[in-house]
């Protein structure tokens, strides 16, 4: 597909896959930015955790077509999120500010590293639970070195 513009546009959504410990609002921050709660299942909503895969899809006011995959944050559920990172064009790693980097932070950046995903953007979740800026600061700057590491 060609834009008016004469760019060549990919004929398929933009894949993007969160990563990230459980409960630091990968689902929340899908939600946010399409409108899709990713989380069918009741047991999910009973437990209040991600299981199993959630989708969600955006179009912006430019046509651009962006897929979400959320994945689960809880090790139990590791196998899933192996399967929902497989494929993606780029990783939205969510980190809550009040906890900073986590076991499952690590582990699912390891497992994007290893698929070879170069291509993210970071998210700071709960700052608003977060007393002073400079927590956020510390918790951007742990994330920062993680990254670099």
């Amino acid at each position: 597909m060609t834009s008016s513009k004469g760019v060549i546009l990919p004929s398929r959504p933009f894949v993007i896959g969160t990563s990230g410990h459980i409960d630091h609002g990968k689902t929340t921050l899908v939600k946010a930015l399409t409108g899709v709660d990713t989380d069918r299942w009741d047991e999910e909503k009973k437990r209040g955790i991600t299981i199993d895969l959630g989708f969600a899809h955006y179009e912006d006011e430019k046509g651009n077509k962006m897929a979400f995959v959320d994945v689960p944050g809880h090790e139990k559920f590791i196998h899933n999120m192996l399967a929902g990172v497989a494929g993606i064009d780029a990783v939205l790693l969510v980190v809550a500010a009040d906890e900073g980097v986590m076991p499952q932070t690590r582990e699912h950046l390891n497992i994007c590293n290893l698929l070879k995903i170069k291509t993210g953007l970071v998210a700071l979740t709960r700052i608003d639970l977060v007393e002073g800026a400079d927590m956020v600061e510390l918790c951007r700057e742990e994330v920062s070195e993680l990254l670099q590491g």
